[in-house]
């Protein structure tokens, strides 16, 4: 039987992150992936300006240089034919004012190649944490199975549930999930990019399509929204094409693009959960990120709300771990620091969802063909402060962790 200090269950951000701010501490920390690369139709590309400061500060910023991304500056959304600027970036604190767009599975290997280099970490692949272990009803580790069919146990002092929306370890442990209902679900495709096209994220609304195309620079992400639970019934009665001539009816930049979808098999569908835990720890384990508190796409906040979950339990749980020394009080203190956060950004995106996504997967909310921008749009554009408060939430996030100084590089 194996055993580590800290046994960390999923190898996303917030797990990897985590991973390698402990082993900065000298602490032994096991991550397990499930899968052999990092490579998912759903990953997330956003890293946010508090997640680029987290970079610096672990010494990564030459690195993180290197890897191919675009820079999210301003947001412009397309009505009666025209870009209208909607908000930017550019007023936001700190030194970086953008959110950059980075392919995660090679943020993934960057933190993956930083942890190498740490005596203590270790990163283990293909292996994929199905159940946990007790010992005298405190979790103790987890049982394991690799993609080959092996099974085994791991022990560790302290258990970290960083297996995403879905976790096998909370379902385990019995943790009580508190869930609201979502109005939509998204369709995620790609659609390709010319030079041409204006840079940057565009929402596209209209009363046939609502969407949002993420710059990822000779390629469009499209996170196409549709009502909750109708999946089936649309890819049965109606042709994937019609997608593409919606968004072209809206943004004529993509006229030329309307054959870029040719089956159904290249549109993958995204439930879409908002949900809490409501204790996110028991004797032994604790959750953080989407384990905990699974966010709805809005805003893009989910990763960086996790980054921020992982420095604070490093930052908390770190001196506890290399003494050996966490108690169930500790882990207590992970979620009370991270709870505001986290159900100030929930109750901002369920306003979202109320007021603006329903009306518009309902087809209520079209400015697609508005001969000019909407009062409500001109109103938002002239209140600075009104006009600022969207890119800080979604580029500062509510109370940013400091860096542990054990961990910190630059």
């Amino acid at each position: 039987m194996e055993r580590t200090t800290c046994l960390i269950a999923g190898g996303g951000p917030a797990g990897m992150f985590l991973g390698l701010m402990l082993a900065r501490g000298g602490i032994e920390v096991m991550v397990l992936e499930k899968h052999g690369d990092f490579l998912r139709d759903f990953r997330g590309d956003t890293v946010h300006p508090t997640t680029l400061e987290l970079i610096d500060a672990l010494g990564l910023r030459e690195d993180f240089a290197k890897l191919p991304q675009r820079r999210l500056n301003d947001i412009q959304i397309p009505i009666g034919g025209r870009m209208v600027p909607l908000a930017t970036f550019a007023h936001i604190p700190g030194r970086h004012k953008y959110v950059a767009m980075v392919p995660q599975w090679d943020l993934l290997d960057l933190l993956a190649r930083a942890g190498d280099v740490e005596p203590t970490f270790r990163l283990r692949m293909n292996t994929e944490a199905v159940d946990l272990a007790y010992e005298g009803g405190t979790v103790a580790g987890v049982r394991y199975r690799t993609k080959d069919g092996a099974t085994g146990e791991i022990r560790a002092d302290l258990t970290v549930a960083c297996d995403g929306r879905s976790s096998v370890l909370r379902a385990a442990a019995g943790l009580g999930v508190h869930n609201w209902p979502t109005p939509f679900d998204a369709w995620w495709f790609r659609i390709p990019r010319n030079g041409t096209d204006p840079a940057g994220l565009i929402p596209v609304v209209s009363a046939h399509r609502v969407a949002v195309l993420f710059d990822r620079g000779d390629y469009w992400q499209s996170a196409t929204l549709i009502a909750k639970g109708s999946d089936t019934d649309l890819r049965t009665r109606q042709p994937v094409g019609v997608i593409m001539r919606d968004l072209g009816a809206v943004a004529p930049w993509l006229g030329d693009r309307t054959d870029a979808l040719r089956t159904w098999d290249e549109v993958k569908l995204l439930d879409v959960k908002l949900d809490r835990v409501d204790r996110w720890y028991t004797d032994g384990l604790l959750c953080i990120g989407d384990a905990a508190h699974a966010m709805s796409p809005v805003g893009g906040v989910g990763i960086n709300l996790a980054v921020q979950d992982a420095v604070a339990t490093a930052r908390i749980l770190g001196p506890k771990l290399l003494s050996h020394t966490v108690t169930t009080a500790d882990l207590a203190r992970v979620q009370r620091r991270r709870a505001l956060p986290t159900a100030v950004v929930q109750s901002m995106q369920r306003l979202a969802h109320a007021g603006v996504i329903r009306p518009a997967v309902a087809g209520r909310l079209d400015v697609s063909n508005a001969t000019e921008t909407p009062t409500a749009l001109r109103v938002f554009r002239r209140i600075p402060v009104v006009r600022s408060l969207p890119t800080f939430l979604v580029g500062r996030g509510v109370l940013p962790e400091p860096v542990p100084a054990f961990a910190r590089r630059d």
